[in-house]
């Protein structure tokens, strides 16, 4: 069953770090969105391959809004 990662707060996406195929672990960065001039990590929760990145640099994302899947391992 798939992990999905959401946006906490209201923030414009400014970079995004993983790619669609990525192994990643608990804590690596996915996204680093921007809030009142505050650089915000996004970190996976879970292990396992990204199998989607929902988001674009410039997006802005508001609390619940889909950042990426993980296939967990």
């Amino acid at each position: 069953m798939s992990h999905y990662v959401d946006a906490e707060l209201v923030a414009s996406v400014w970079k995004v770090v993983a790619s669609v195929g990525d192994i990643v672990a608990p804590e690596d960065t996915l996204v680093i969105l921007e809030s009142m001039k505050m650089e915000i990590p996004v970190p996976a929760e879970v292990s396992g391959t990204i199998t989607e990145i929902a988001v674009r640099e410039g997006d802005v994302v508001t609390e619940g809004d889909r950042i990426a899947e993980i296939e967990p391992s």
